[in-house]
This record gives C-alpha cells, sequence and structure tokens, in this order.
C-alpha cells in the first residue's frame, strides 16, 4: 500500500500531462507532493529523511523546470533521486551496524545478517538501473528535441501542437520529439512502477527461502 501511495504524485503528473502539458503535470506533482508529505506530518509528527529530500528536489529541479520553461530538470530528476537512493543504500552497507534494507524491513522479516547485505546490495544495483533507464529515455528526448530545434530555427515548441505548426519533415521531428516525450512519461508512471513491484516480489521470494523461525520455547513442567 505504501509502494503505491509513493506513486500517487506521479499517477497525478500523468494525468495532468495527458491533460494539459509536461509544465502542468510539473506544477500538480509538486503540490500533489507537498500535501502528501504535508498529510504524513500531519498522522505522524514525523517525516523520514527520504520523501523530505525527494520534495526538495522535486520543489528545485521542478521548480527550474517551470522558470525556465526547460524539461531537462524534470527529466533528470528521477535518475537523481534513483541515484541518491543507491548511494543511501550502499553508505549503509559500511556506515553503521546494519544496512538500510534490514533497518527498514528487519522489524518484520527475521533473516541471517548476509542475505541483510547481499540484498542491500542488489537495491544499490535497482537503484542505480533505474536512474541510468531514465536517463537513457531522457536522452533519447533531449537529442529529438536538439534536432528539433535546429530545423525550426526556434527554441519554445509546443509539442502538443505539431500539426499545426510545421509541415514536412520539420512535422515528423516534431512529432518524433514528442512521441520521445511521451515514452519518458509512460516510463515514469508505469515503467518505474512495474519494475518496482516486479523487484520488491523477487525480494520476497528470496527473503522467503532465508526466513528463521523463532526458537520454539522450552513447555513448562506442571
Amino acid at each position: 500500500m505504501k509502494l503505491l501511495s509513493d506513486f500517487f504524485p506521479i499517477l497525478l503528473f500523468f494525468i495532468a500531462y495527458q491533460l494539459f502539458d509536461i509544465y502542468v503535470a510539473t506544477a500538480v506533482a509538486i503540490v500533489a507532493s507537498a500535501v502528501q508529505v504535508s498529510s504524513v506530518w500531519l498522522r505522524r509528527r514525523r517525516i523520514e529523511t527520504m520523501p523530505l529530500v525527494t520534495l526538495a528536489l522535486l520543489v528545485l529541479f521542478g521548480g527550474l523546470t517551470l522558470l525556465l520553461h526547460d524539461r531537462t530538470f524534470i527529466m533528470w530528476k528521477p535518475s537523481i533521486v534513483n541515484w541518491l537512493f543507491a548511494l543511501a543504500f550502499l553508505g549503509s552497507h559500511f556506515i553503521g551496524e546494519r544496512p538500510l534494507i534490514e533497518r527498514l524491513m528487519g522489524q518484520a522479516v527475521s533473516v541471517p545478517t548476509p542475505v541483510w547485505r547481499r540484498l542491500n546490495l542488489v537495491w544499490v544495483g535497482f537503484f542505480t538501473l533505474a536512474g541510468l533507464a531514465n536517463l537513457a529515455l531522457a536522452n533519447g528526448f533531449f537529442s529529438a528535441e536538439a534536432a528539433l530545434v535546429a530545423a525550426a530555427g526556434q527554441a519554445d515548441i509546443d509539442l502538443a501542437q505539431c500539426a499545426a505548426q510545421f509541415g514536412g519533415s520539420v512535422l515528423e521531428l516534431c512529432r518524433s520529439a514528442h512521441g520521445k516525450e511521451q515514452l519518458w512519461v509512460n516510463f515514469k508512471l508505469f515503467g518505474m512502477l512495474g519494475l518496482t513491484i516486479l523487484f520488491v516480489i523477487a525480494q520476497s521470494f528470496y527473503l522467503a527461502r532465508h526466513i528463521q523461525e523463532p526458537a520454539p520455547q522450552p513447555m513448562e513442567a506442571n
């Protein structure tokens, strides 16, 4: 349930993008994330560090996107967030008595320490690859956008109105850029959510193989 709630601002981002554009979607995501963090604070009177860091990065990169009217910042943000998670998990592997994944799940599951440490490194790899996947899709859009800008001779182009602005080869470049932007947006919701769910399921099977049963209590003599 928490996993799905964490993706709620991304879902609103996706819906706003389909109805308007990436800039409106960015504003919606900022507001939704702020409301989400505030609601957690009102219920629990405390907030974990990572949601605050994620919100701060969204406000920073989303704000720059809106202020400069430049998609680059919001499209880079998922990679930076994933890499920060990777660094946090990696740092906990060497600092402190327990890796971060054990601190998060140790209350619910009991497995040997080497299992926690291996799983912690696997999470490092997952976050690293997720950031690289986002970067690859974002760079695909940036390349298509650069080709469009060079051909059109203008920088501020409404990708949702390609047919109304261009014709011929420039129209095809505009549609290509728009398609790559849509691909990134779809990956941001469906790709990342799907990969995370599959990874969590795989993690559950892995942990199930190593769960330590509690030691039986000695029976009291009558």
